[in-house]
């Protein structure tokens, strides 16, 4: 198992706890994979209210955002408190070849599915050969 080491989560987890906000915004889970012409973007959720839920593409940038609202009082007294409240944003830098006008998403048991399909000009096209002469003279006037 891989962890990641860092040095200001803690932090992070200590200031939200004490200002009821994040310093900045959290980690967002993300699977990308191609099938096909189409690509796919999972990213994790849970517990994230739809309505929260933006996503965004400009300049060949797709952005996620959303947020999530913490559930108890405010005058409630912790005894553990690990699931995150704030926001939630990721970036995604897209290439040339995709087709940033027929982008979905769908979010289903908090996993937000995006796909995006292949641009036609980016497709993979066969090249026929033609078959002339072997004769490479230059022709003068």
């Amino acid at each position: 198992m891989l962890l990641r080491f860092d040095p200001f989560r803690d932090f992070d987890r200590l200031a939200s706890e004490a200002f009821g906000t994040a310093r900045t915004p959290q980690p967002m889970p993300m699977d990308c994979y191609r099938s096909g012409d189409t690509f796919f973007l999972h990213f994790d959720l849970p517990g994230i209210n739809p309505d929260s839920v933006e996503v965004t593409a400009e300049n060949n940038t797709l952005t996620v955002q959303a947020s999530r609202q913490q559930i108890a009082p405010d005058d409630a007294q912790h005894l553990v408190a690990e699931r995150p409240t704030g926001s939630y944003r990721r970036q995604v830098v897209l290439g040339d070849g995709l087709n940033i006008d027929a982008v979905t998403a769908n979010y289903v048991d908090g996993v937000l599915t995006i796909t995006i399909p292949v641009a036609e000009q980016a497709k993979p096209r066969h090249i026929a050969i033609g078959r002339g002469t072997t004769d490479h003279k230059v022709i003068t006037a």
